[in-house]
């Protein structure tokens, strides 16, 4: 009789444990569709990234010229927050790190050099402001080679002559 009734009992959860294990296998894929679904979800339409813009960092003065010819030397830069005033950098100073120094350059006002054109130290070249004027940088070249072209037209002419 006790055989018997392990054996019925063992007959009976047999299949309660293979039920019990199939409902666990099926609740668990049914937990990985749902977190699946709403991670995708929270991946499509973020609601912290799209209402605030990425903020691209600022960079100092020798973080904007190490892009440019030369670190820069011959180019005109500039604070962000400056209106019509750079710098036309003469000389560097690098550190090893490549993102600090001294630089040296001459003042300029609305494209033309201040008053005395001999360079100086620039100040506050680690802070993160810094900005590359492209337009001031085209045009003192245009300026410089248009006396080199006139210059070599009349040594063209004393030769002919």
């Amino acid at each position: 009789m006790g055989g018997s009734l392990v054996a019925k009992r063992a007959a009976v959860s047999a299949p309660n444990q293979t039920l019990s294990l199939f409902r666990l296998s099926f609740c668990n894929l049914l937990k990985t569709f749902s977190t699946s679904s709403s991670s995708s979800a929270a991946a499509e339409n973020p609601k912290n990234e799209t209402s605030k813009p990425k903020r691209r960092k600022k960079k100092n003065l020798f973080e904007v010229a190490q892009f440019l010819p030369n670190w820069g030397i011959g180019y005109h830069m500039a604070k962000s927050h400056w209106a019509n005033v750079s710098y036309e950098i003469t000389k560097i100073n690098l550190y090893k790190d490549g993102r600090h120094g001294k630089a040296w350059g001459i003042a300029h006002k609305d494209g033309l050099p201040i008053a005395d054109a001999a360079p100086k130290k620039i100040s506050g070249v680690h802070k993160r402001c810094w900005k590359y004027i492209p337009s001031l940088a085209k045009s003192i070249e245009g300026k410089a080679s248009s006396p080199k072209s006139t210059e070599t037209a009349s040594k063209t002419e004393v030769q002919a002559a």
